[in-house]
């Protein structure tokens, strides 16, 4: 079984609720309509009603399951703010809280922070950025972590890796954009406990570098082994490994010739973390449009609850696989595993 029929048997098991805030996309209800059919949730749709409904209709649609939210809605909206403002640690006071339910973004979240909803879907429109501040500021950050971050993966269509697959983890490609030593031991910990949520993978998580065990120095190169030397202490249980350049974490002849020491990673990564946000961005659009993958994600990552962000030019077959993705998350974290 390939790693989308694993995904979606697991979905299709424990299917959770989903608040689409942009479902006023066609695009957006294709992908909907998908995951309806396959009845691997609910889907609830936050706002832009009347948008929505035509657009189902243009795409002839049968949007009879999907449940409609009106974020405009005063009895609906103030069940959702009376709730909401019982919760500890609020970023925002009542009288912010009412203008942000204006938009469906901030609503959905709102929903999602008082177990109304179990994930929150969007991206389509807004940028990765708005996103997160959203659900920063909303849902908030895991206890004590650091940094909020992301992870995608990425199927390569003409590119066999050392376990005999086609499918590599990267991150963080979207969010943090010049991570400390310690928040890039958050990423990778935090990566490895999303892709195993997600794939049932054993994580092999390589940390990258344009050294590889000290070829080089300097202060990129300090940074990452220090980052390492931070993961492993937190997470002894993890294979964390590096510092790596990239043929040395996924090709195993090479890895043999520069990694002069035992390592369960070196030469068989199945996850990549890049140092900052630089190499990341360019480096998955590298194997996008150079490598024809298809890349799911981001997968946004290290919130207390699931906030799911898509790619503005993402296909449906990538939505569907980032709702997916999404919904298999929302379960483990529903039942106690993640």
């Amino acid at each position: 079984m390939d790693l989308m029929e694993t995904v979606k048997a697991k979905a299709k098991a424990d299917p959770v609720r989903v608040a689409f805030a942009e479902a006023n996309d066609t695009k957006m209800v294709q992908a909907i309509n998908e995951v309806v059919l396959g009845m691997y949730c609910e889907a609830i749709i936050v706002g832009h009603i009347e948008e929505v409904k035509a657009l189902c209709k243009e795409n002839n649609i049968d949007d009879s399951n999907w449940q409609y939210v009106d974020n405009n809605d005063s009895e609906y909206g103030e069940k959702v703010l009376t709730e909401y403002l019982k919760l500890p640690n609020l970023v925002y006071g009542e009288k912010s809280l009412r203008r942000r339910m204006s938009d469906p973004l901030y609503f959905a979240l709102m929903m999602e922070a008082i177990d109304e909803v179990d994930v929150t879907f969007a991206g389509i429109t807004s940028a990765t950025g708005d996103i997160i501040y959203a659900a920063q500021t909303i849902v908030g950050l895991e206890n004590n972590l650091e940094v909020a971050s992301s992870v995608g993966i990425a199927e390569l269509p003409n590119y066999t890796f050392a376990d005999g697959g086609n499918l590599i983890a990267v991150g963080d490609c979207a969010v943090c954009t010049n991570p400390t030593a310690s928040e890039l031991a958050s990423i990778a910990i935090n990566t490895c406990e999303t892709i195993r949520s997600v794939t049932g993978w054993e994580p092999r998580c390589a940390m990258l570098s344009y050294s590889t065990d000290g070829s080089g120095s300097g202060e990129l190169v300090e940074k990452v082994k220090t980052a390492v030397k931070l993961a492993n202490e937190r997470r002894p249980d993890l294979k964390i490994d590096g510092e790596f350049q990239l043929d040395s974490a996924i090709v195993p002849e090479v890895a043999a010739k520069k990694v002069k020491r035992e390592s369960e990673v070196a030469g068989h990564a199945n996850i990549l973390i890049f140092p900052d946000l630089n190499a990341g961005n360019i480096g998955v659009k590298l194997i996008q449009n150079f490598g024809g993958a298809d890349a799911y994600g981001p997968l946004l990552q290290g919130f207390k609850r699931i906030c799911s962000d898509c790619s503005r030019s993402a296909p449906v077959s990538e939505l569907v696989g980032n709702i997916l993705f999404s919904i298999v998350r929302a379960g483990d974290m529903k039942n106690g595993q993640k």
